[in-house]
């Protein structure tokens, strides 16, 4: 195969005695096509990506070859000499740069999963490519004045909605702007998609370079067999053999910090986590994201608009700053007073022990631990061996998916996978009917961006034939020596959480992928996956899943009861870090003059003592230096989401609780009315439809545990 398209250019070139110039660069961009496994539609089910063919080396011919195929059809599209139509202008957009998306896609899947030095020098090169590619579809005129001459109400369902997404992403873009300032913007993104880039990688350096090194397991005192086992296998494999390493998650804290005894280990964990970005080497952020935080603010300015944030909640169900920040202080207040709660209660605790000093935030979650346990005796070390990984899987999400929505799963090995540890499911709806392929990713690696996420591989679209190809990814520690991998409750919950992000892949049903599936707002997108949470503690399902990995025994009901009644437990904590990463994120992008913006580190502090969110023993949820949300994954003026989407799903499962629970039919309801509608239509509307009225602040707290009776 690979050499059949040299023999068909020496063949063409003996056939007619001088090929023309034209014909020699036909012929070789046609080797091209034939030879990469990224520009043309896989063969397999669904299209699921041919991983086994795929080598770093496709990529860079692969973007260079798909770039030129869409400037062509773009060119052609803005250049129709015909009236503009639906079919004409908005569909052509829509199915044009096939090559490109499916090559990007792949690519981008992997830079976040399976990174390697190679991939990461194509990413920082092609950042800026592809934005000023972006800018050459959105801030060109021709293209533009087309969509504006169609007629929005000859339009109906998803050919206007479409018609409406476009015209909107024009003006985002800055469609409207003046020649010399359009020139400005394409500079600004190309920098800005460069930065964004330079900014994740680096986070990768710090985050490797922040694991920290132990010299005696006795260090590890607290931690279990399996993790001590784990980080002595992580320190042989850096080359470190017969000492123990302790890698770090993206997250302020870190899991082990529970569990550990020695105080000085927390703290030296804790410290290495805080500082990982801000050492003056070639894992420090600052500068990178400062140099971004000001050319977003010169972005939106172009725009007209006075912040950054104001210009990019336009196309948000908040719509605006002001409506995001009132939900955002609404919360904070009761929060912080409870989270003051929670730390008396915690040093108490300390001093009752004979501790002898402050609570610091290396000690809350070994001592709110010990809190819990006292409280509503509930010990994570009891809960623990009832949640083996692959159980909680097939178990409980699945399971809790089949009872829920009647779909089943079946393992797929024949499908090639682009890292060993990854397995690949077939999905069937109710009717038994194949509707996705599902891959899975569990388990953390050094060349693994950290957190948990859901994306496509292939995205849904009756138009185009198109069944969705999903990817969940986590980052849990794989096991060793043969072990099972147990996980605590909170990881449980981040399993229900991403694949509720998948069932809303899986259930969408739309013509255009553009609409398709998860291709909503940032403060909508969250809303899915966080009402699957809550199946993870439905009684059938718990009992289905939580099994002890060495007795086989279920989940006594006396821990059940216990679990729930310490769901609101140490609240105040978790919706402080979070209201305080949200708020840091506003703040940044809230700016109005780039005289306001301070060093990193003094920005942020006075921000969130601005917003009473400065509490020394609890630290925001992410540091502004590693704050990878909001500088290179997408979230920019965008982190509120969370906490939105998490008051929308409070006020739906509040109806379904009403309701008679997470029943077939409320479920099959929440397809039709949520999961099954994309982007398609109004999504308040859709939201009001499904509950019979708008979001109200009060579930968020009553569930939180945060409203003025608790």
């Amino acid at each position: 195969m690979q050499i059949f398209p040299k023999m068909l250019l020496a063949s063409t070139m003996l056939f007619f005695g001088a090929a023309t110039k034209t014909q020699v660069i036909n012929a070789q961009t046609n080797a091209v096509k034939m030879t990469n496994p990224l520009l043309q539609k896989s063969t397999l089910q669904y299209q699921a990506p041919p991983f086994n063919l795929i080598k770093d080396e496709h990529f860079k011919p692969a973007f260079d070859f798909a770039l030129k195929v869409h400037d062509k059809e773009i060119e052609k599209i803005a250049n129709n000499p015909a009236k503009p139509t639906f079919q004409n202008t908005v569909l052509a957009l829509e199915t044009s740069g096939v090559d490109l998306a499916r090559a990007t896609g792949i690519f981008y899947n992997l830079t976040g999963s399976n990174t390697n030095p190679k991939l990461q020098a194509i990413d920082e090169e092609y950042a800026p490519v592809f934005s000023a590619h972006n800018d050459k579809i959105y801030l060109n005129s021709q293209l533009y004045k087309r969509f504006k001459a169609l007629n929005l109400n000859a339009l109906k369902g998803e050919d206007q909605k479409l018609t409406q997404y476009y015209l909107q992403q024009f003006e985002l873009a800055g469609a409207n702007l003046s020649p010399a300032d359009k020139e400005k913007m394409k500079k600004i993104n190309e920098e800005l998609a460069s930065l964004g880039t330079l900014f994740g990688n680096k986070l990768l350096i710090a985050r490797k370079n922040g694991a920290v090194l132990f010299d005696n397991a006795t260090d590890l005192d607290g931690l279990s067999a399996d993790e001590i086992a784990a980080a002595k296998a992580k320190a042989t494999e850096a080359g470190k053999d017969g000492k123990y390493l302790i890698g770090l998650l993206n997250t302020t804290q870190q899991p082990l910090l529970q569990n550990l005894k020695n105080r000085a280990a927390r703290e030296k964990i804790y410290k290495s986590s805080w500082y990982r970005a801000e050492k003056n080497d070639d894992g420090d952020t600052r500068e990178v994201l400062e140099k971004m935080a000001k050319l977003r603010l010169q972005k939106a300015n172009l725009m007209g608009k006075k912040s950054f944030a104001e210009w990019k909640l336009q196309d948000q169900m908040a719509q605006s700053p002001a409506p995001a920040m009132d939900l955002l202080a609404k919360i904070a207040a009761p929060a912080v007073a409870k989270a003051k709660v929670e730390a008396k209660e915690i040093q108490d605790l300390i001093n009752a022990q004979n501790g002898g000093f402050q609570l610091e935030p290396w000690d809350w979650n070994f001592y709110s631990e010990q809190v819990r346990k006292a409280k509503y005796d509930l010990d994570e070390s009891q809960i623990k061996p009832y949640f083996e990984i692959t159980s909680v899987l097939e178990n409980g999400v699945f399971f809790a998916a089949k009872e829920m929505y009647g779909i089943t799963f079946k393992v797929r090995e024949d499908l090639p996978v682009y890292h060993p540890d990854v397995k690949v499911y077939e999905v069937f709806d109710n009717n038994g009917k194949s509707i996705a392929i599902y891959y899975l990713d569990f388990y953390t690696r050094d060349n693994k961006s950290g957190g948990a996420w859901m994306s496509n591989f292939v995205s849904q679209s009756h138009y185009l034939k198109q069944k969705p190809v999903i990817v969940n990814v986590y980052n849990f520690s794989k096991p060793v020596n043969g072990n099972p991998s147990l996980i605590s409750f909170d990881d449980v919950i981040t399993l229900f959480h991403e694949f509720g992000h998948t069932l809303h892949g899986l259930f969408a049903n739309q013509q255009y992928t553009t609409l398709s599936g998860t291709s909503v707002p940032r403060d909508y997108v969250e809303f899915p996956s966080q009402i699957n949470e809550h199946a993870a503690l439905d009684p059938t399902v718990l009992k289905n899943y939580a099994i002890h990995y060495q007795t086989k025994q279920v989940i006594p009901q006396e821990l059940i009861d216990k679990i729930k009644k310490a769901e609101t437990f140490n609240k105040g904590y978790q919706v402080t870090e979070l209201l305080a990463a949200a708020t840091l994120d506003m703040a940044w992008h809230s700016v109005e003059k780039e005289s306001d913006f301070k060093p990193t580190l003094e920005f942020e502090k006075e921000a969130l003592q601005k917003y009473g969110l400065l509490v020394n023993e609890v630290p925001t949820r992410y540091h502004t230096p590693y704050f990878a949300h909001i500088w290179s994954g997408g979230y920019s003026a965008g982190y509120y989401a969370y906490t939105w989407s998490k008051t929308l799903d409070y006020n739906a499962f509040d109806w379904m609780q009403a309701n008679g629970g997470m029943t077939r039919a409320n479920c099959e309801r929440f397809r039709k009315y949520i999961l099954s509608v994309g982007n398609s239509l109004d999504l308040n509307k859709a939201f009001k439809d499904f509950i019979g009225h708008d979001m109200q602040i009060e579930p968020y707290l009553r569930n939180s545990g945060l409203s003025a009776k608790e």
